[in-house]
């Protein structure tokens, strides 16, 4: 795995994306994908519980969406990449906000592995790890 250094605008701060990467991986699959229900391929996480919460559920579970496309910005992803992310928990905040439904909503609808993913192609596009072919 290579591992990237990038330089935050906020506070002059050096930090390993690849350490970011991993941890905004984890938290991803903890709010989408934590548990898996026996005997069947549907997954559910930490959205779809909070989600149960009236109110401060969802609110606490879209925070922690929000913080994901921070981390986004702090690593350099371009503007409309992180309009699709915010969009992406804009439409999984308004399934939230259906009683019963948004609980289904959620299991389905992994706005925050959908982010990684945008995350991870914008990681590997621009800065693509080194060919380790030698001749």
């Amino acid at each position: 795995m290579t591992s990237y250094s990038y330089s935050s605008s906020l506070n002059g701060a050096s930090f390993r994306a690849t350490e970011t990467r991993a941890r905004l991986d984890t938290l991803a699959r903890i709010l989408d994908s934590a548990v898996r229900v026996p005997g069947t391929k549907i997954r559910f996480g930490a959205d779809a519980l909070l989600n149960l919460i009236p109110g401060v559920g969802t609110l606490t579970s879209k925070g922690m969406s929000a913080y994901l496309i921070w981390e986004a910005r702090r690593l350099g992803v371009p503007t409309g990449t992180l309009m699709r992310m915010a969009g992406n928990v804009g439409v999984d905040f308004v399934i939230s906000a259906v009683p019963l439904v948004g609980w289904v909503g959620d299991v389905f609808f992994r706005s925050n592995l959908r982010n990684m993913a945008l995350l991870r192609d914008h990681l590997d596009r621009v800065h693509p790890e080194p060919n380790t072919f030698q001749r």
